[in-house]
């Protein structure tokens, strides 16, 4: 296509355009005829970014962009082409688009481009419920982004973010918990809107309850979108922190929460086990070390679990890594010698604070014993 016909095109364009946008067409036209690919794309991209472009970006794509696809920033191509990508009529034509693309910038230079293409592949692929292809798209994508020093941040947050969703898809709670997590570490949480992050907050929280293998929540009640939970939601903000501090009392009080939520009601059983298990690791904790010798009765007082169930909690807690110490069946004595680190709240740091001070007072007692009962070695 010759550049006469390429300003016919830009002058269509220009007449459909906003008055406010129309100043960027012009400097397409300019740009193009001096060969500033650098600075045209700039521009195209700050074209694309305006909601009022929206129902010329395909065209400008298919008819302009193209022509000069080669010579210039391939993310930056790729980032054009996605936002062409909204206007395709349906989700059966934006897989078709994407997969071109994706070809198009499958080259050896421009691998963090072709991950960019790939993650919005296997997202149309999870819309079109073909998870078996969306996997397979993430998987090589994946594979590519291990091999990377350095690369953009935007490229790793979108394939965290459609890695989560695909586990949230597959309910895959605990692989959804870790890459959305990585996800919001990839962002800054002011580009999400108050909805999309009490959303991101809320699908968190019952995660990390109805996972089967996470039994800390230190990470997520460490991180500011847990502030979103405000509210008909704040509940769920108050659990996280019971279970975190083995608070019976206030799981019983925030347990019907649980029963009108249809997953978490689905996990019921299992969210009642983690706070049995929390209970017993916040009894360990408040231990001073020397003191972790606890009998099932003493289990069983703090933890509200039937004496006939100890010994398989105990075991569950030594088998997840959350303590490590030997059992006495014979005598029902627990023997504790670690528990699992954790997030504090103030009051555990509070009773962590008055450990160290009676640590600190019975070392000094035993340094008065000591230079007392050893005058006679310690005179000169």
């Amino acid at each position: 296509m010759n550049v006469d016909t390429i300003a016919d095109f830009l002058a269509e364009q220009r007449d459909q355009t906003p008055d406010e946008l129309q100043y960027l067409i012009i400097q397409f036209e300019n740009l193009w005829e001096r060969k500033l690919w650098h600075q045209l794309t700039d521009a195209l991209l700050e074209f694309f970014a305006s909601p009022q472009s929206e129902g010329q970006r395909l065209e400008f794509y298919k008819v302009f962009i193209l022509k000069f696809a080669d010579k210039i920033n391939q993310l930056k191509l790729v980032t054009l082409g996605l936002k062409a990508a909204t206007q395709c009529r349906d989700n059966q034509e934006r897989l078709a688009f994407l997969s071109d693309l994706a070809k198009r910038v499958d080259n050896e230079n421009s691998q963090d481009a072709f991950v960019y293409a790939a993650v919005a592949v296997a997202h149309v692929e999870l819309d079109l419920q073909d998870a078996e292809a969306a996997r397979r798209s993430l998987d090589r994508a994946e594979r590519i982004l291990d091999g990377f020093d350095s690369v953009e941040t935007k490229v790793h947050a979108a394939f965290y973010q459609i890695n989560a969703d695909y586990y949230e898809a597959r309910a895959d709670f605990a692989s959804y918990y870790r890459n959305a997590l990585l996800y919001l570490a990839c962002i800054d949480l002011a580009s999400l809107s108050d909805a999309e992050r009490r959303a991101r907050a809320r699908d968190l929280g019952v995660a990390a309850l109805v996972s089967d293998s996470i039994y800390n929540f230190g990470e997520l009640l460490q991180h500011p979108i847990l502030a979103a939970l405000t509210g008909d939601v704040a509940w769920l903000r108050d659990l996280l922190r019971a279970f975190n501090r083995g608070d019976l009392a206030a799981y019983d009080v925030l347990s019907g929460h649980i029963a009108s939520h249809p997953l978490l009601r689905e996990h019921a059983a299992g969210i009642r086990q983690k706070i049995y298990l929390a209970a017993l690791t916040e009894s360990v904790f408040r231990r001073p070390p020397h003191q972790r010798a606890m009998t099932f009765d003493a289990i069983s007082a703090d933890t509200k679990v039937r004496p006939d169930e100890i010994e398989h909690l105990v075991m569950k807690a030594l088998s997840l890594g959350l303590v490590r110490g030997t059992i006495d069946e014979v005598g029902e004595v627990v023997n504790f010698t670690w528990v699992q680190p954790r997030v504090l709240d103030m009051a555990q740091i509070a009773s962590m604070s008055q450990r160290l001070g009676e640590w600190a007072e019975n070392v000094n007692k035993l340094g008065n014993w000591i230079e007392a009962t050893g005058q006679d070695v310690w005179a000169p």
